[in-house]
């Protein structure tokens, strides 16, 4: 008890008057925990801007030399300069299905669908959001790509030569979200086949975040939330995908799973599950740009059948 004591009253001492080695650790202990805390905010802004700030891939095709006669337009976007997309006519007064690509892709991944939906008699649209193709900036990862699209819905609605109240979405990751966040708001959207959707832009960075490798190092997630949060400061209070999705009543939904994103999957069957009927649900092993071209066309034989039942080009005004 003695030398308990003893020790004890030598540790409150140490405390009050330390000594010069204590001193010396000490510091040694706050520059590491200093260097460790700006290391870790360098690594975590890096990370951010190399998962916001795509590389710029612009289109290696020309609107010229495309099948199908497609013209390009542009429509005006709050914030940005104009949006600028191909639009392949179909029959006059059918549905249009506009179609948006993921994230890190562009619109020249998804040609082959548009031909597809083309052959078909839909109209049918592509561009490149925010930060991907040729388009300068960040991703915001789908806050401010639901503002693209529906600025796009909003310039195609005034066209005489389709029905202005009958449109379908195909989108993938990034472009699936923003379908489902614009189609929540949107009675002229009457079918939706999302695959691989997110609930918040929050999950799509955590995911990249984690496929980089340095999603381990201890406060490089939050961190890197904290810099996403503050980028998109003015979309704080916009509430996750499933806080809304049960706005959905009359839209008919076909929700896909890619097996080789089981994050993905998990968010688009938990999306699935709280959506309203008329829903959908099937599996995939893998993305869409990423399948062989036999996957492809079993692929876009089911996406047109679901078009054709849910969104059909006969039923003219």
């Amino acid at each position: 008890m003695a030398c308990a004591f003893i020790a004890g009253m030598s540790f409150i001492s140490e405390l009050r008057h330390p000594s010069v080695r204590s001193k010396n650790i000490a510091s040694g202990i706050l520059a590491l925990i200093l260097f460790f805390l700006v290391t870790t905010a360098i690594v975590s802004g890096i990370l951010v801007r190399q998962i916001l700030w795509l590389p710029r891939l612009p289109s290696t095709m020309s609107v010229d030399l495309l099948l199908g006669h497609p013209s390009s337009i542009t429509f005006p976007v709050p914030g940005r300069k104009d949006i600028e997309g191909w639009f392949f006519p179909g029959r006059r007064g059918a549905p249009t299905i506009i179609l948006c690509h993921g994230y890190g892709s562009h619109r020249d991944d998804i040609l082959t669908l548009e031909t597809a939906l083309q052959e078909h008699q839909f109209n049918a649209f592509v561009f490149d959001f925010t930060g991907h193709g040729a388009n300068a900036g960040p991703t915001t990862l789908g806050y401010f790509e639901s503002r693209e699209l529906q600025a796009v819905l909003n310039g195609l609605a005034k066209r005489d030569d389709i029905d202005p109240k009958r449109f379908g979405i195909w989108g993938t990751d990034l472009g699936a979200y923003a379908a489902i966040s614009v189609a929540e708001n949107d009675p002229r959207i009457r079918a939706l086949v999302v695959t691989s959707v997110y609930d918040r832009p929050r999950d799509m960075l955590l995911i990249q975040a984690s496929g980089s490798g340095l999603g381990v190092i201890p406060l490089v997630k939050p961190l890197c939330l904290l810099e996403f949060h503050l980028l998109n400061y003015d979309d704080r209070q916009v509430p996750p995908l499933s806080a809304r999705i049960s706005r959905l009543q009359d839209d008919a939904k076909l929700f896909i799973e890619s097996r080789d994103a089981p994050e993905l999957a998990a968010s688009t069957r938990k999306l699935f599950q709280l959506a309203p009927q008329p829903k959908f649900e099937r599996s995939v092993g893998s993305a869409y740009v990423e399948m062989t071209d036999e996957d492809k066309r079993k692929y876009e034989s089911e996406i047109i059948n679901f078009y054709l039942q849910y969104l059909p080009v006969n039923d003219l005004p």
